[in-house]
């Protein structure tokens, strides 16, 4: 008999049985569950098992925690199931199926983005420290002097020197980091094409070529749009057929052409595989692929990009201008994230550079900034609550720096958008400093740095109004991304780090431990103690869930043991686990079977989380209805983690104890 084939065994039953079950596969604490309805998996039962510490549903699969036991208990449910495991990845892809179409959408774009996150977090770490060296005045370098006559802004403010203009050292290096910190932008389409080609497992060497022919130096550059005539467009940049031209505009930086631009080529791959002959496809696929989704992106998906980024403009300008301009920055503030998404956040740019020609200041620039700041405060976050996990971190910190400093692509696509509480977190965040911004009219003299460096292209006098406001777009969005994280809101894609309430409790209550060699435990119940080896239930009796005693009670009240936190509170309220705060964890289980009760006759003076001390009451049970339900009220009170700590009883047993007197030590192992 397998360790948890009984409990194998009622999880099957639980969750629906063997039918229900589309894939399952494990990781290190839970088993993953595809189900067909997931409303026939219930809950109440399947977590009032002992192996079980908690369930949830995310990204489509319904997770059941387990444990570092979980290979163990895995290899006994599909041993008593029948059901063959998956791979992770395949049960990702059954678990689709239930996954809602946004959720579909965010999936897709984090697959995509996921490959070339590293290039994009290099790419923002260096255009964030060449922001500072050639975008930050500094009044300490002096004012800059052109041909020896003093500069001034058009408000008569001085324009003092930055870095590269007062040493050439600097300069170099500026100029040198151009290279691969543009480029990655500039050449970010190549990537995006040449990773949906990956994702869809079509020809990735299509997606390349693709993608090199939306970022081709023949093309006019798409930074350069906004500030070239119409007409030298339509005179010099144009493919002339006659009858038709096209014109011949590069993409550099834009995300949805080049999203569709791959996709379009993908299938049309895939449609020409199933229909031309093997013997021929190596010459006719590529051709009939590529070239269709070149002309598609040249002559529909591109112009789809632009003019979404027209009609962008037009509204963010009447919204400045507006009688209802506070909220018009609260949406604003709201939606420049997903705007930088798909890439038509460059056409504020234009409108930028347009107010400060007309009024000598640009209100726009202020609300990107401290977007920026919003993003850059919830992957902060994050980093923060999963710092120990070396991958995670790896990715958040310097996506962290990077937004901080401007640049926040590696944010967005590496953390937020992908587990999605943060990127909403963040939104929030910036619609309320958005609206706050144009409220308080705060305007930059002209595009600046648009990170937490972006004060200094502020208007002197409206700095201070603005450093207040940074201080909401930096508090705001951390407290969500902490509160949507524990309360579960909004986690509903693939988060690793997203965990079981019970299992965020033992956590937080095993870091703040302090490594003690020996601990004393009180008696949680007055009655007859006796050793563990006599419990009625043999999974007890034979040490299998932890070592420790069991008490039979003679008054229906369980107390705390130790000081420390509740990590384990049972739905039936028959079993409470505590991690002590020297580390040790218990689990008091109140009868044999009760949660058979199904809570009748126990109430809960805690909840899980909770802070408790020795004597501090848990539970009251009443002793006479478990008798009168056939069951046993003996109650094992074992320490689980017997790998760290030795559990030693005291005195002679058995014995008469009341409650809170000494009932054993846990001595550390090792």
């Amino acid at each position: 008999m397998g360790k948890f084939e009984k409990d194998a065994k009622t999880l099957l039953d639980a969750i629906g049985g063997k039918e229900n079950v589309s894939a399952v596969s494990h990781c290190a604490t839970r088993i993953r569950f595809v189900l067909a309805d997931e409303k026939k998996a219930d809950v109440k039962a399947i977590e009032a098992i002992p192996a079980v510490k908690g369930t949830f549903t995310n990204a489509g699969q319904f997770q059941v925690i387990i444990g570092n036991d979980v290979p163990i208990f895995y290899n006994d449910f599909t041993a008593v199931s029948g059901i063959e495991g998956v791979s992770k990845e395949a049960a990702k892809a059954a678990a689709k199926s239930n996954q809602n179409p946004v959720q579909r959408v965010m999936t897709m774009l984090a697959e995509i983005f996921t490959p070339i996150i590293p290039a994009i977090i290099v790419g923002g770490l260096i255009l964030g420290f060449r922001n500072i060296l050639e975008g930050v005045q500094i009044q300490a370098l002096g004012q800059k002097m052109v041909d020896g006559v003093a500069q001034f802004a058009k408000d008569g403010t001085p324009i003092y020197n930055t870095i590269v203009d007062v040493s050439q050292f600097w300069s170099g290096v500026n100029s040198f980091l151009w290279l691969p910190g543009e480029a990655i932008f500039h050449f970010l389409p190549v990537g995006i094409v040449w990773s949906v080609s990956r994702k869809m497992g079509t020809s990735q060497i299509l997606g390349i070529v693709l993608g090199i022919c939306l970022v081709s130096p023949q093309l006019l550059n798409a930074y350069s749009v906004a500030s070239t005539p119409a007409s030298e467009i339509a005179k010099n940049w144009v493919w002339d057929f006659g009858f038709f031209t096209v014109r011949k505009i590069g993409y550099q930086a834009q995300v949805i052409p080049a999203l569709l631009a791959g996709l379009s080529l993908s299938y049309l791959e895939i449609f020409w595989r199933k229909r031309i002959p093997e013997v021929v496809s190596m010459i006719f696929v590529p051709f009939l692929s590529l070239i269709p989704a070149l002309i598609l992106a040249h002559t529909v998906l591109g112009p789809i990009g632009w003019t979404l980024g027209q009609w962008l403009s037009t509204a963010v300008l009447a919204g400045l201008t507006g009688p209802v301009k506070w909220l018009f920055g609260a949406i604003f503030g709201a939606l420049y994230a997903p705007f930088v998404i798909t890439g038509l956040h460059h056409m504020t740019n234009a409108i930028d550079t347009q107010l400060v020609a007309d009024t000598g200041g640009t209100a726009l620039w202020p609300m990107i900034a401290l977007s920026n700041i919003a993003q850059g405060s919830a992957v902060f976050t994050y980093y923060l609550m999963n710092r120990h996990n070396e991958r995670e971190a790896q990715i958040s910190l310097p996506a962290t720096i990077s937004a901080y400093l401007g640049v926040t692509e590696p944010a967005l696509f590496g953390v937020n958008v992908k587990y999605v509480y943060p990127f909403v977190a963040g939104m929030i965040g910036s619609s309320i400093a958005g609206l706050l911004s144009v409220t308080f009219n705060v305007t930059a003299n002209a595009i600046g740095i648009g990170g937490i460096p972006g004060i200094l292209s502020i208007q002197a006098k409206y700095m201070l109004p603005f450093f207040l406001i940074m201080l909401v777009a930096i508090a705001v969005p951390m407290i969500l991304t902490f509160f949507f994280r524990k309360t579960g809101m909004f986690t509903k894609t693939e988060d690793e780090s997203v965990k079981s309430p019970q299992i965020e409790a033992i956590d937080e209550a095993k870091e703040a431990a302090p490594k003690v060699d020996f601990a004393e435990i009180a008696s949680p119940l007055a009655g007859e103690v006796k050793e563990l080896s006599q419990a009625t239930d043999p999974v007890f009796a034979q040490g299998v869930m932890g070592q420790g005693v069991v008490i039979l009670p003679s008054e229906g009240e369980l107390v705390a043991p130790v000081n420390g936190t509740v990590s384990v509170l049972f739905p039936t309220n028959h079993a409470v686990g505590i991690v002590s705060d020297e580390g040790v964890e218990l689990l008091m289980h109140i009868g044999m079977d009760t949660v058979n009760l199904d809570g009748k006759g126990f109430e809960a003076h805690v909840a899980q989380g909770d802070r408790v001390s020795v004597g501090q009451k848990l539970v009251s049970f009443d002793i006479a209805a478990i008798q009168e339900a056939g069951l046993v009220t003996e109650t094992p009170v074992i320490i689980t983690n017997q790998e760290q700590f030795q559990a030693d009883e005291q005195g002679t047993l058995p014995r008469t104890i009341g409650r809170g007197d000494k009932l054993m030590t846990a001595t550390r192992i090792g």
